[in-house]
């Protein structure tokens, strides 16, 4: 069996690669929240922020007048639809909208979430983030097998970890990576 119709890689971590060649990915850890053969992938940048963007400017545009947190990192999910917000949180919040990704942690894309976060309602764990990390049937497979990704099990501690700069070498610690040894060559045994 190939590695297409065996892997599902949802509710994983991909870590991306010194070996990527593609700067908006450069040092990034993606939550992945769908993949299969036929579909292509979907997942969050859990790692990087959108510089310059206050959530109370946001939650006023979004006519979300209740506030009562003091913070809320809005976070880069990634290259598509940058201006589509998504929160990935933690799954014993139940919204109706919400989709299951693993047994710990859910996606949801509407505005009632951002209105419970901000009341200070919502889940206990959660991010905010504008856009989503995509790839076409196939796309994602070919980037690993040219060694652009590293795989890892997510875990809801380096999901929602507020040491944003400190994931990428967290994930890769996970794997028993030790950076001075990576090389961003590729090769084959």
């Amino acid at each position: 069996m190939s590695f297409e119709n065996t892997l599902s890689l949802q509710g994983r971590l991909l870590i991306a690669s010194p070996a990527i060649g593609d700067p908006r990915f450069e040092r990034t850890v993606i939550y992945m929240c769908a993949h299969s053969h036929e579909g292509g992938a979907m997942g969050i940048v859990v790692n990087k922020t959108v510089d310059g963007m206050d959530f109370r400017e946001l939650f006023e545009q979004l006519e979300i007048s209740e506030i009562s947190i003091d913070r809320l990192p809005i976070q880069y999910g990634g290259p598509v639809e940058e201006t589509r917000g998504f929160v990935l949180h933690s799954a014993e919040y139940k919204p109706n909208e919400a989709s299951t990704v693993s047994g710990d942690i859910s996606l949801s894309a509407s505005v009632d979430i951002l209105k419970a976060i901000a009341a200070g309602n919502g889940p206990k764990n959660h991010i905010f983030a504008l856009g989503y990390s995509g790839w076409a049937p196939g796309q994602l497979e070919d980037e690993i097998k040219q060694n652009g990704w590293l795989v890892v099990d997510a875990d809801p501690e380096l999901v929602f970890g507020p040491e944003l700069e400190e994931k990428w070498d967290q994930a890769l610690a996970k794997i028993g990576i030790d950076l001075g040894k990576l090389s961003s060559q590729s090769g084959s045994a």
